[in-house]
């Protein structure tokens, strides 16, 4: 075996779905994917900005397939998948991108929002990562599958999080079970699990204003590294877990929060 690993970490040629990729994640993961090789299908239910990606990418030399629809039911999960094979001729590897927060008081929320958030959280990672896997198992080498968890899947919160830490630590659990049920058929199913990183639902906290600076404070006072994150942040773990370098990793949880869950 040669002792030149980085050839292990390439996605160049590997085709690789990313939900919610209009999303700060997604996107992020779809612009660094594409500038080492990845052939993207983008997938979300902003079908403006989702044009606006696909022809950024595609204008820089990607190879790009944008589908403009939100995983949540069996027959546009399977759909899809077979889009992106009817394109590409295969599937690598999938980044489950896409999910929703709704911060109230579980005395305040209605039923119907906190369904809204397990179905997006929870249901749409499960309906896509099986679709996914009935197509890694009809191919040759298996596949990857990648869950955005959250570090609110290991910690609680009291500010009205009682929809979304549960939610996430289902993914975490669906994660785990998943990598043990798929793992003989060569599917590794691995999370990436962030704390604050900066996006449009967390610009707030990035702002100098009282509300910012407090929050801001507060999740600054529990993060060794003394800041908080950026989407480019994610990538690097990302890549990693959809390249050939983690073909023995699976069941995992990667914490990507500066070392919020260490203390």
């Amino acid at each position: 075996m040669s002792n030149n690993t980085s050839g292990r970490f390439s996605v160049a040629g590997k085709v690789i779905i990313i939900t919610g990729a209009t999303g700060a994640l997604g996107a992020a993961a779809a612009t660094a994917l594409a500038s080492e090789g990845a052939k993207l299908v983008l997938v979300a239910g902003t079908k403006d900005k989702l044009l606006t990606l696909s022809e950024e990418l595609s204008g820089q030399g990607a190879h790009v397939l944008a589908i403009s629809a939100r995983p949540e039911s069996d027959e546009i999960t399977r759909s899809i998948i077979e889009q992106t094979v009817k394109h590409f001729g295969r599937l690598d590897g999938v980044l489950i991108a896409s999910g929703v927060n709704d911060v109230r008081l579980a005395s305040e929320f209605p039923v119907d929002a906190w369904q809204a958030v397990m179905d997006a959280n929870v249901k749409s990672s499960w309906l896509m990562a099986r679709a996914a896997a009935d197509q890694f198992m009809q191919q040759e080498g298996g596949g990857k599958i990648v869950f955005v968890s959250s570090t609110r899947g290991k910690l609680g919160h009291s500010a009205g999080y009682s929809a979304y830490c549960p939610s996430k630590h289902a993914v975490d659990g669906l994660t785990r079970s998943l990598a043990c049920e798929w793992g003989r058929q060569g599917i590794q199913v691995n999370a990436i699990a962030p704390t604050v990183f900066r996006s449009p639902l967390t610009a707030w906290m990035f702002e100098d204003t009282e509300k910012g600076i407090n929050a801001r404070t507060g999740m600054l006072s529990r993060i060794p590294l003394g800041r908080l994150g950026e989407p480019e942040d994610l990538v690097g773990a990302t890549q990693f877990l959809l390249s050939r370098a983690s073909d023995f990793c699976t069941g995992q949880i990667f914490y990507i929060d500066g070392g919020y869950t260490a203390g």
